[in-house]
């Protein structure tokens, strides 16, 4: 093969009813009689082995107009043999099936179709360097007349938004840029010149002028934090559903998976307006929406709703992994392929730091204030606190294990892992917190980012096992060394409070009052009385009283109670989903109570003796007596990078 020559692909969404795209392959004459082909087995940024090649109706191959011996190597590879130099072009088609509404995989029907180049496009063993070009047509039939094409594949042809030919630098490159065809609404603004844009799918009535005015403060924060934008152009790509989250960071894109009624409602009345497409037509009119933003106070119309916060929070996340994660990046994933699992102790750093900013800068923005920020964080590290796992796996044997733990969960996971992402986030706030206090605030962890943008991810360079650490040590001038070893490979719980004491902020650990209290930021710290409690939590959206967890140790596990176990009466009296707890409260006061539950088609009866509820829902509130000195750095702690870089 001549390697000036690239590799085509072309991508029809053939058949929508049965959920099919078409894919062809063409590869330059080979200079070989055989040529291997593979699909991957896993997507960069989900960690889970999901075998795409399972997926594949048919595949045939040709040379020349005549069939090519296809041998399966095992589930993935397949070898072509009989091929000649002079007989040109080999071509490859194949079927894919796509019914999987998610943000790591691919989907179609009549509404739209999606897909992410690992779940379409085979990789051509000794090519993956070769230069791409990918021609996307349109459906047949009416539909295909008006579809549109989101993505951020560079253009080779192809107008704007729409069918025709892409191009991609290699295969690496092809397969991280999702593609999204159908009707779907679009908004535009600029961060520091480069152009961004958001699609949405799926039925909505959302305020999409909302989204213009606080995504890209959320977008100016990250760039401002990192003192750069390394990118040219960035597409957010979101699907609504009735009921779903999720994201997936790519260079110069991000898969967004949300809840319709997390988005923005509009104001009440609010002005029917013709043309509801939010697009800046014109670079003009991007730059004029632009400096009409930068003019606008920083504080929003009002606070986001919980739904609306959280989806902020997911864009937040995911931008934020444009720098940390797709260019800095750990060594391990630079060196191995998508063949297996890739193995790194550090996805408390690229998953959890990244957690520890995407709500930080909801409040460095001015999207939401000081208090809802607390409540985010208070909620946070009640999650830790309620999964017994977190003293029973360090955060760096949950990075390693996230393959076979974190992304295979099942009933007793609570009691056996703690997330990286969560606890990986609490790791970062305490490093965060250390070091400003370690060094009077003059250094943090947004020097330590930075340190790394320059050493790792302008350079293109992988990051070791040990090298964040040895970075932050660097950066901030401390020993460090007590504090990785408790946090990352001890499963003893993180000392927040005294840090938080260091900017005027108190924290308490108090019994939940139900299932529904998971903290928040307070006024002042209420006294609380514990409830009674045997350990237990219910299957979500259930009307029954279904247990999902059994918590490790606690009373019902030693009454015999397991997962998946339907408790059908409390002393006597029938109960459910909603009761379980007024009734476990109201019969706690005279000793054990007698629990009837179905175990499978089975009826058994245990007693149970309710304890009470543990102290693992956290409070914190603004200590506004602190001294003067002391606030101050809370609310450096909280600063826009923004202002930092305008006073400098």
């Amino acid at each position: 093969m001549s390697e000036s020559n690239p590799l085509l692909y072309r991508v029809v969404p053939a058949r929508p009813d049965a959920h099919c795209f078409e894919v062809m392959l063409e590869i330059p004459a080979p200079d070989t009689e055989t040529l291997q082909v593979s699909m991957p087995a896993w997507i960069p940024g989900s960690y889970m082995i999901r075998d795409f090649a399972r997926n594949l109706l048919s595949l045939v191959a040709r040379q020349a107009g005549r069939p090519v011996a296809l041998e399966k190597l095992d589930k993935q590879t397949w070898r072509l043999s009989g091929l000649s130099p002079q007989a040109g072009p080999v071509q490859l088609s194949y079927e894919v099936y796509a019914w999987e509404l998610t943000v790591r995989s691919a989907h179609l029907d009549r509404s739209h179709g999606y897909y992410n180049g690992t779940s379409l496009f085979l990789c051509v063993a000794g090519a993956e360097e070769r230069p791409c070009q990918v021609e996307i047509l349109p459906p047949p039939g009416a539909i295909g007349t008006q579809w549109q094409v989101a993505t951020s594949l560079a253009s080779d042809g192809a107008p704007a938004w729409g069918f025709g030919r892409y191009r991609a630098d290699d295969y690496a490159d092809l397969i991280d840029h999702p593609v999204e065809m159908g009707v779907f609404d679009r908004i535009a603004f600029k961060v520091e010149g480069v152009p961004h844009w958001m699609t949405i799918s799926g039925r909505h009535r959302a305020d999409l002028r909302r989204l213009t005015l606080d995504l890209p403060r959320i977008c100016a924060e990250h760039a401002a934090l990192f003192g750069e934008l390394p990118i040219d152009r960035y597409l957010f790509l979101t699907q609504l559903v009735g009921d779903g989250y999720g994201g997936l960071e790519h260079r110069f894109s991000t898969s967004l998976l949300a809840n319709r009624d997390d988005l923005p409602a509009p104001a009440w009345p609010m002005a029917m307006e013709a043309d509801m497409n939010m697009e800046a037509k014109t670079d003009r009119e991007a730059t004029a929406m632009e400096r009409e933003r930068e003019a606008t106070p920083m504080q929003a119309p009002s606070q986001p709703s919980e739904g609306y916060r959280r989806f902020l929070g997911l864009c937040s996340h995911e931008y934020f992994h444009l720098w940390n994660v797709k260019r800095i990046r750990p060594r391990a994933f630079a060196e191995q392929g998508l063949e297996r699992e890739v193995h790194t102790r550090l996805l408390w750093a690229f998953e959890g730091i990244t957690s520890y900013y995407d709500d930080l800068a909801l409040v460095r923005s001015g999207v939401i204030d000081a208090k809802a920020y607390l409540t985010l964080l208070a909620e946070l590290i009640t999650r830790v606190q309620r999964n017994p796992g977190r003293l029973r796996q360090s955060v760096a044997e949950s990075s390693f294990d996230a393959w076979t733990r974190f992304y295979k969960q099942d009933e007793n996971a609570p009691n056996a892992i703690v997330s990286y992402y969560a606890k990986g986030a609490l790791t970062a706030l305490a490093l965060d917190l250390t070091i400003r206090n370690g060094t009077e605030h003059r250094k943090s962890l947004d020097d330590v980012m930075r340190a790394l943008w320059q050493g790792y991810g302008r350079t293109g360079v992988g990051i070791g096992e040990r090298e964040v650490e040895q970075v932050a040590a660097e950066v901030s001038g401390l020993d460090l060394t007590g504090f990785f070893d408790h946090a990352l490979d001890s499963t003893d719980d993180l000392d927040l409070a005294p840090l938080l004491r260091t900017v005027a902020i108190e924290m308490r650990l108090r019994p939940s009052t139900s299932a529904k209290d998971n903290g928040g930021c307070v006024e002042r710290f209420e006294p609380r009385s514990s409830r009674p409690d045997i350990g237990v939590r219910l299957q979500p959206d259930s009307a029954e009283a279904r247990l999902g967890v059994v918590l490790d140790g606690r009373t019902a596990q030693r009454a015999g109670l397991s997962a998946g176990d339907l408790i059908i009466a409390v002393d006597g009296l029938r109960t459910n989903a909603a009761n379980l707890d007024a009734l476990i409260a109201r019969a706690a006061g005279v000793g054990p109570i007698r629990v009837h539950a179905f175990r499978r088609d089975e009826l058994f009866e245990t007693e149970v003796l309710p304890e009470l509820a543990p102290a693992d829902t956290c409070e914190l509130r603004l200590d506004e007596e602190a001294a003067d000195a002391i606030r101050a750095r809370r609310e450096t702690w909280l600063a826009s990078s923004l202002k930092s870089v305008n006073q400098a």
